[in-house]
């Protein structure tokens, strides 16, 4: 009976379509399935009678305890892995049940096996895919968020919470979770890209402020987008980054670039930078205006080639290979540098090799600074060296001149004198006063001589230029500026652009600043100073013409005394009778005339004829 029960449950156990063995109160194997052996890798004829446990390596004390307890009629489940030399780590859920004997008596324990290794590898996979998950949110400070449109149920991911500096048992709902965007653009931006997510399907991705539940305003990052089931939309999605900190750092790096390209433009220098092929990639303010753009950007790209003549742009190109390959800079070096318009200007120029991380030649830095004014100086210097030594000379002959003369007269005037001291006779006395009054007149005319010879000896050439007159005006409404604005003063402009004349610089801006200063100084006490400036060209002569609304001269009772030396005609303390004077007088020196027109109470217009004439 026994040896047929035995063989009969040995083939049942042998079909069993699971792995399933049977162990004795020993522990000793007394059977198995075939899925048992192949799951372990087992020689049936080798480990049946064997006890169990010295079947693996793995420690088995656990399941050694659950199968005692099983012994005891209890039945248990647990979680085993096992490592097979050819296919690695196993994972098998065993489950123990009591085996009874026909008389109910406990004689083993009968174990199911299922090979769980592909759900344990995935959950093992899913716990570590979390765990980076959540690092990588930490460091990232990537939070998510959920939305149940069918329920309006709102949930935030731990990283989300901690974003907002709320606690993480903190329920947010869709009302709330706005409001903790800044008031303003970001709180109208954010509700305007749900409702649109929600009614239009469309996803957004937007750098937008809030500010969290302790008052700190942060930069985040909020992205979200629709999930449909059955083209029904049931949820948003979406993801939270806090980006404060890149959005400082990036606001930093802008205020450094700013503060940078304001240094640089406002440096009295000419400077730029060159690549390797000698095009210039940057380029500030004071070089780009002296070579006559109005902006940078219009320069990038450009060489000089492009901007000079043919072979000073090649010795500029000579020098910048030789720097880039030696990496040694030129110092200081004095050029000039001749535009294709003609204009030349003196440079003190130093190229500097500018070089990356790495120490190799990128290009070059570029400094000049117009010494164009310190040569000009220079000349002039030498001119007034030059004409200090002629006046010296000519100083001495009139020396000679004026001593000589004077003292003819005096020696007369003397003798004559003398004589008439001591004649008697009346008709000799008459004559004697003739001839002392024959002898004023020629002192007179003698000292008018002299004064003329002083004209001719202190009068300097003068040489006219071409002027900008436009900036001309600009300069002088830059040095009124407080004055205008004090005064309350308008200045209305008609002068065509780049309108030149032929004059001497000093003397327009002087002629315009007394033109412009007396026309607000003598304003209409009843309203604000508007001043008119007009300029046209008229063959070889330019007409200039500045009026105002002022008090008005009355040129019938004033007009031969109106250029004259220290004359006033209203009752204004600052009044000096100055300008005017020097204004006429410079615009003769330069060949041109100036001539009023005035309506008392009205206002004054004076028209200036500048000669184009050199």
């Amino acid at each position: 009976m026994k040896t047929t029960l035995a063989i009969s449950h040995d083939y049942l156990l042998k079909q069993l379509p699971n792995a399933t063995a049977l162990i004795n109160t020993k522990f000793e194997l007394i059977g198995a399935s075939d899925i048992w052996f192949e799951f372990f890798s087992l020689n049936k004829h080798e480990v049946l009678g064997k006890v169990l446990f010295g079947l693996f390596n793995d420690d088995t004390k656990e399941w050694k305890k659950c199968l005692k307890n099983c012994f005891n009629g209890e039945t248990e489940k647990g979680l085993q892995s096992y490592f097979l030399p050819n296919e690695g780590e196993k994972w098998f859920e065993w489950h123990n049940v009591p085996w009874y004997d026909e008389r109910e008596n406990i004689i083993g324990a009968i174990i199911h096996i299922q090979d769980v290794t592909p759900r344990v590898t995935n959950e093992l996979l899913y716990e570590k895919l979390e765990d980076l998950l959540r690092q990588q949110s930490e460091i990232s400070k990537v939070g998510t968020w959920e939305l149940n449109v069918v329920t309006n149920e709102l949930v935030w991911s731990d990283m989300t919470k901690k974003i907002h500096d709320v606690e993480l048992d903190y329920a947010p709902n869709i009302d709330s979770a706005i409001d903790f965007y800044k008031m303003g653009h970001s709180r109208n931006l954010i509700g305007m890209l749900v409702h649109n997510c929600i009614d239009k399907g469309e996803p957004y991705c937007e750098k937008l402020e809030i500010v969290t539940q302790k008052g700190e305003e942060k930069w985040v990052l909020a992205a979200g987008k629709p999930i449909y089931k059955n083209k029904k939309l049931t949820r948003l999605i979406g993801t939270f980054q806090d980006i404060t900190e890149q959005v400082d750092a990036e606001n930093a790096i802008i205020e450094n670039q700013q503060l940078l390209k304001a240094i640089i433009d406002n440096l009295p220098l000419n400077v730029f930078v060159k690549d390797k092929e000698s095009r210039k990639v940057l380029i500030n303010k004071s070089e780009y205006e002296y070579l006559g753009y109005k902006s940078a950007e219009a320069l990038l790209g450009k060489s000089d080639f492009d901007l000079y003549d043919e072979n000073i742009a090649q010795i500029s190109r000579d020098e910048d290979l030789h720097v880039m390959k030696t990496k040694q800079p030129i110092l200081g070096k004095e050029t000039t540098n001749v535009k294709k318009d003609g204009k030349s200007t003196s440079f003190l120029t130093s190229k500097i090799p500018w070089l990356n991380i790495q120490g190799e030649v990128q290009g070059l830095i570029g400094i000049s600074v117009d010494i164009s004014n310190l040569k000009q100086k220079e000349a002039q210097l030498q001119d007034l060296i030059n004409i200090s030594s002629i006046q010296n000379k000519k100083l001495v002959n009139f020396a000679h001149i004026v001593s000589h003369n004077l003292r003819s007269h005096s020696a007369n005037f003397s003798m004559l004198l003398d004589f008439l001291v001591q004649e008697e006779d009346e008709s000799e006395r008459k004559r004697i006063l003739d001839m002392l009054l024959h002898a004023s007149d020629n002192l007179l005319e003698t000292l008018e001589n002299l004064n003329e010879v002083v004209d001719i000896s202190t009068n300097v050439n003068i040489e006219k230029k071409d002027v900008d007159l436009n900036n001309q005006i600009l300069k002088v409404e830059q040095n009124l500026a407080a004055f205008l604005q004090k005064n309350k003063a308008i200045i209305n402009k008609r002068v065509p652009n780049n309108l030149i004349v032929q004059a001497v610089p000093a003397y327009i801006e002087s002629i315009l600043l007394n033109l412009i200063n007396n026309a607000v100084k003598y304003r209409h006490p009843d309203r604000n100073p508007v001043i008119s400036l007009e300029a046209s060209k008229n063959g070889s002569e330019t007409v200039f013409e500045v009026s105002d609304n002022g008090l008005g001269i009355d040129l019938n009772k004033y007009g031969s005394k109106l250029f004259g030396m220290y004359k006033t005609f209203h009752n204004n303390k600052d009044a000096r009778g100055i300008g005017l004077y020097i204004a006429k007088n410079q615009i003769e020196a330069m060949g041109g005339s100036i001539v009023a027109e005035s309506e008392v109470g009205k206002g004054t217009k004076f028209r200036v004829h500048l000669n184009d004439e050199n």
